[in-house]
């Protein structure tokens, strides 16, 4: 099933590469699993020998995949093009609606009259007094005066995990 050596190229890896169309690594490996006919020199370059026709049929292909598939991307460009102008006029749009919300926000700020200040005098009759502080508002805060432990004054987490 060997084909003579006479219809085929000798190539280096790098030339065979650029013939298939994958990398050199990847000719490599099909040489590593016997894929490729091949041979080192006594200088232990190697060599791969491929079909003339092969790979004439292989670049054909490959060149009428491209033209085929040439179109797709132009359209992909055309397509996000379009949406990166829709995208640009919303935008705009956004703009001008938030120059015309800050416009109208700072018109209704100056129809605001300005708030008047708390007078400075404590006797005024609408100044707030501090609430008096009576019997029924002991123990709301108030540090105890009485005969009372120290137990009760230190904190609860340390009364119950000691401390």
């Amino acid at each position: 099933m060997r084909e003579s050596r006479d219809s085929l190229d000798r190539l280096t890896t790098a030339q065979a590469a650029s013939r298939l169309g994958i990398s050199e690594s990847g000719v490599r490996k099909r040489v590593q699993r016997g894929q490729m006919p091949h041979e080192r020199d006594g200088t232990g370059r190697l060599w791969v020998y491929l079909d003339t026709s092969e790979t004439a049929g292989r670049k054909s292909r490959d060149s009428d995949r491209k033209s085929r598939d040439s179109d797709a991307p132009d359209a992909l460009v055309e397509q996000m093009q379009a949406r990166i102008d829709s995208l640009e006029r919303q935008l705009e749009q956004e703009r001008q609606a938030n120059s015309e919300h800050r416009r109208l926000l700072a018109a209704a700020l100056e129809r605001i009259p300005p708030q008047l200040e708390a007078p400075a005098d404590s006797s005024a009759p609408d100044a707030p007094q501090a609430p008096e502080r009576g019997e029924e508002q002991q123990g709301r805060g108030d540090v105890p005066t009485g005969p009372q432990t120290a137990t009760s004054r230190r904190p609860w987490w340390r009364r119950v995990f000691g401390g």
